[in-house]
Formats: C-alpha cells, structure tokens, sequence
C-alpha cells in the first residue's frame, strides 16, 4: 500500500529517538505511603520505543538524550547498553547535592478497584537543559537512519527541549527520514510550564514537522486543540470517535499521513479490553479486541508505536503493522517494567490469532 512517503531502505540505524531518560521506582502493588522496597525501573517514553525495536525486534537503534556523570547516570547508561540502544550523549556533571539529575518518575501499580497512582520529580533535570546545538543532527542523520521519533513528554519539558525537537525534525526531514511523534498529553507536565495553551502553540509547531502522529481522540483535543465529542462520552473501544478527527488533523496538517492510537477500556486496574486502530493515508486499519489480564499498564503505548513502527519498516502491509503494534503493547502488560521482554515470535503469535480470547 501507498503510504504517502517512502522509508528509506537501508540506515546504520532503523530508528533514533531523542526524548529524556527517567528511573521510575515500582513498590507494586504496595501505595508509596507504605511502601518498604521499591523496583527500579529504566525508562522514558521515546526510549521505550528504541529499546523495544531494538531488543525484541531486533532491528538497530538509537537514542539522544542527556546523561548525568554520577552513579544514576551509570545505572541508566548500563541500561540503555543492555537493550542494545546505541547512545548520543549531552553530558552534565552532577554537583554532589543538586544536580543536574535524571528525573525520577514514581509509579505504583494499583490493584483491582485501586488505580495505579504516578507522580514525578523532575527538579533540576538534565534533559530539560538540552538545547538546540547540543547535537550534531547533520553528521548523525549522514549516517544513514530511517526513522526519527520523540513524544510530548519531552517537549514539555522545557522552552529549550521543543526548541531543539524542532532542529530534529527540520535536520531529519532534509535527511530524507520518517519522523514520528507520540503526543503523549500529560496535563501535570504542561501544567508547570504554562498549560493548555502552550501545549497547543507548541505541539502544533511540532506536528507540522512529522509524518506519522500516534495519540488518541484525547490527546488530539488537548494537545492540539482539535473540537470533538467529549472526551469518555463513548465506549472507549469505538474507534468511530478518533476517526471522525481525522478530516480535521490532516486539513489543517497535510504533511501527516498516518495516524494511530491504542483503544483500551479499563475495567479495573487488572483487566482491560485492549484494541487499536489507525487511520494510513485515506484507509482506516483495525486490530482485533482481547481482554487482558494486566501486570503492569505502563509501557503498554510505547510497545504498540514500536510494533506498529516495526511493522511499517519491515514492509508489512498496514493491516500487518497494527496487529504487530496491538500484540506487542498486549504483550507489554504482562511483564514488570517500561521496556519490552516479549520475542519477536511470541508478537507474531499473538498478532496471528493469539491465545487470549479474541472477539473479531
């Protein structure tokens, strides 16, 4: 199928990714307020996309992010070396008391009727320093990439963060590469660096600059200020109110030429019907509706853009591509952590026919 642009076939990197590192700290199903031991977990939601197309589908990556020398900044570099995600470092010096830092994203999982409850620290954080001019976008992109990435959870960081997200995609774009944004709407973010009303004048500067747009109906109305029904007004696995979007995102931004979102209803914190749909250059795709009995939720976005992006790399046909997505972000919620633990064969399984019961 014709999907209004082409992906270069051949790159020393399938995909890089610029975004921010975090450690986010897991006491399970135990509340913080009485939490006695944590997990920790690596992650960052542009991360978690090169981390999963590199580890499970074994395809190269990169990432472009700041490290802090100090020994969190070792923990996440170790990290990011064992997913097999090669790194472009800013470096910061840590003053031995307060910073520059690797932001710190607290998460616990919730249970049955309890939803899971996430807060952050981000004082002080190094991403947040990041710049236009920090990295050399020319000299990378000569190397050979196909695909760029990053979300709104970096552009909100700071004035400086959308700015050089904006270098990215102009530099990736002359390049000849296929960028893709996640618009990850985060209210508490943007809430802290001018609100709903930045977010839009700033996402709306980004989107102009990408190919491939993944976020829901809700995302599209806050993010970017589109008019729409109430959000929650409708099943949350009606695909019919994201598509009646669409007319919209792609007048007003003609270079988008897909859009993708997961379709998840949250029964209780353990159990969710889980399904995605995508809108690729005039067709609408679907994937099938499973029931999932969930681990851990978070991560599960990040794996459907990476198996949907992978599906589209690899020459998959659309209809391929979003059941790649909406297997390996099912498969996502059943492990521990951010970062993907699935192989490529148990994706292929689940997006064939799967074991979970299906209703077509």
């Amino acid at each position: 199928m014709n999907l209004g642009f082409n992906i270069p076939e051949k790159g020393t990197l399938d995909l890089l990714s610029l975004g921010a590192m975090v450690t986010r700290l897991d006491p399970g199903i135990i509340p913080f307020r009485k939490a006695t031991e944590v997990a920790i977990h690596v992650s960052g939601g542009e991360f978690n996309v090169a981390a999963n197309l590199s580890d499970c589908f074994g395809l190269n990556t990169g990432i472009a992010t700041a490290m802090v020398s100090y020994p969190i900044g070792d923990l996440v570099n170790e990290r990011v070396r064992a997913m097999g995600v090669k790194p472009f470092y800013k470096r910061f010096e840590h003053d031995g008391t307060r910073g520059p830092n690797i932001a710190t994203v607290y998460s616990d999982q919730g249970f049955g009727v309890r939803a899971p409850v996430v807060f952050y620290n981000r004082s002080n954080e190094a991403a947040a320093l990041l710049k236009p001019g920090d990295f050399d976008w020319k000299a990378i992109f000569a190397q050979g990439v196909r695909w760029f990435h990053s979300g709104g959870i970096f552009s909100a960081l700071s004035e400086t963060t959308a700015e050089l997200l904006i270098e990215a995609l102009k530099a990736a774009r002359a390049a000849g590469v296929i960028c893709s944004f996640d618009l990850n709407y985060r209210e508490k973010l943007w809430k802290t660096v001018g609100g709903i009303k930045r977010a839009h004048e700033v996402l709306g500067k980004i989107v102009e600059n990408v190919d491939v747009l993944v976020g829901n109906e809700e995302d599209l109305q806050k993010g970017l200020g589109f008019e729409g029904p109430e959000v929650g007004a409708s099943s949350k696995l009606d695909p019919s109110v994201f598509l009646s979007m669409i007319d919209q995102v792609v007048k007003r931004y003609p270079n988008i030429k897909i859009v993708a979102t997961t379709l998840r209803e949250v029964h209780n914190t353990n159990h969710h019907s889980w399904s995605a749909v995508a809108w690729v250059n005039g067709k609408t795709v679907n994937a099938p509706t499973a029931e999932l009995k969930v681990l851990d939720r978070v991560g599960g976005g990040d794996g459907f853009a990476a198996g949907f992006i992978y599906g589209l790399l690899s020459g998959a046909e659309p209809e391929e591509a979003i059941k790649l997505g909406w297997a390996h972000g099912a498969l996502m919620t059943t492990f521990p952590g951010d970062t993907t633990m699935a192989t490529l064969d148990q994706v292929k399984a689940f997006a064939s026919g799967g074991s979970a019961r299906i209703q077509r």
